[in-house]
């Protein structure tokens, strides 16, 4: 300890901050790893169930709440955000177009945990080479870290009634990292709640997975039924979920504060077009290899062709009556797997539905030109 001790840690994190928004992070802040304050919630959460399917979240225990249990050794915990609206989001314009499959905005570009563990290594990197003997060790949404609580520590923003981190001069669009670093390092202080009396997030919520302010159930929420569940998405929620294949926006969409949100400088996270804006049909009509090559560095790519299908299935369900898409169910049927194939017998129940539907509404018109013909003494096929 005494290489550490016979520098200035001020200086040095001043140095940390500045370097951290040289490799492209909008913000640095600094915690320390007492989070006790948010065992009790975590474990209440767990024990009503609302982590779903997610064994991970359980299997560590209070680990999540205890960075030096996951890292031995760590005294302080570095943690950064990086900014990812990218610059054509085209929220409303795809979300109002149900033959559009809707992905959300963070999944249209490059995987961030690839984009960020890099830049925090290269951060950690620079701390090593400052002081000798520094262990560092970096995470990007990868293992047991109570990442909002301790952004939130760190004076990244405040945690909002969707669980998202908050921030007065970005709002939600971004993504956070995290440094374990065994230096005893000045910390940061906690920023001002600034969600007040405002519920837009959870009265917005298509599935109403935001049971309480703060609290999220997973099992209702459209990010976890269509990335995290390898199951039958319930057929209860599947109407709600409208045209969204992958991900949800809704609460940051309609979250006051995301009126101040930067675009991303980031390239890595501008929408690649074979993603973006894409029917339901075309997406749908990929075979695997397409799958795979499209989704090539992508955050998408780990849910696995089946679960794509099965997410396209139920949105070509939500949509519209379309023919091609009725002929698209079809053949699809029977060529990926048992899961897919009870996902396109419910869509096609909903197409056919809103095809009858159509044939009635066009045989009450011709109806009803027939009785105005007859009333105005026309002939019958006038």
């Amino acid at each position: 300890m005494s290489a550490i001790n016979s520098i200035d840690l001020v200086e040095l994190t001043n140095n940390i901050k500045a370097w951290g928004r040289a490799l492209g992070f909008q913000q640095v802040g600094i915690s320390d790893i007492d989070l006790h304050q948010h065992e009790a919630h975590l474990q209440a959460w767990l024990d009503k169930g609302y982590h779903g399917d997610m064994t991970f979240m359980e299997s560590h225990g209070m680990k999540r709440a205890r960075p030096d249990e996951l890292v031995p050794g760590t005294l302080r915990v570095i943690s950064v955000r990086m900014n990812y609206l990218p610059p054509d989001a085209s929220f409303a314009k795809h979300l109002k177009r149900p033959e559009i499959g809707y992905i959300s905005r963070y999944a249209l570009g490059r995987d961030y945990h690839k984009v960020l563990r890099k830049r925090l290594k290269q951060l950690g990197d620079k701390i090593t080479s400052a002081l000798a003997h520094t262990q560092y060790r970096p995470f990007v949404d990868s293992a047991p870290v109570l990442e909002h609580a301790i952004a939130e520590k760190a004076g990244i923003g405040w945690t909002g009634k969707h669980s998202l981190t908050l921030n007065k001069e970005a709002g939600s669009w971004f993504f956070l990292g995290e440094l374990f670093i065994n230096l005893p390092l000045p910390t940061d202080s906690p920023v001002e709640e600034g969600c007040g009396t405002c519920t837009a997030c959870m009265t917005i919520c298509p599935t109403e997975a935001i049971v309480a302010p703060y609290t999220v159930d997973a099992r209702r929420c459209i990010s976890y039924l269509t990335i995290e569940s390898d199951d039958d998405i319930p057929e209860t929620l599947r109407p709600k979920m409208g045209n969204r294949i992958y991900g949800c926006d809704d609460c940051q969409l309609v979250c006051p504060w995301n009126r101040f949100a930067d675009v991303t400088s980031e390239d890595d996270f501008h929408p690649r077009q074979v993603l973006h804006g894409q029917s339901l049909n075309t997406l749908f009509s990929w075979s695997e290899e397409t799958f795979l090559s499209n989704t090539e560095g992508s955050p998408i790519r780990r849910i696995g062709y089946e679960k794509w299908q099965r997410n396209i299935a139920v949105a070509i369900g939500n949509a519209p009556f379309d023919a091609n898409s009725v002929t698209l169910l079809e053949e699809r049927k029977g060529a990926v797997s048992e899961l897919v194939d009870r996902h396109i017998d419910w869509a096609l129940t909903q197409q056919y539905a809103k095809r009858d539907t159509l044939d009635k509404s066009e045989a009450t018109r011709q109806q009803q030109r027939l009785i105005r013909a007859v009333e105005k003494g026309l002939p019958r096929d006038a």
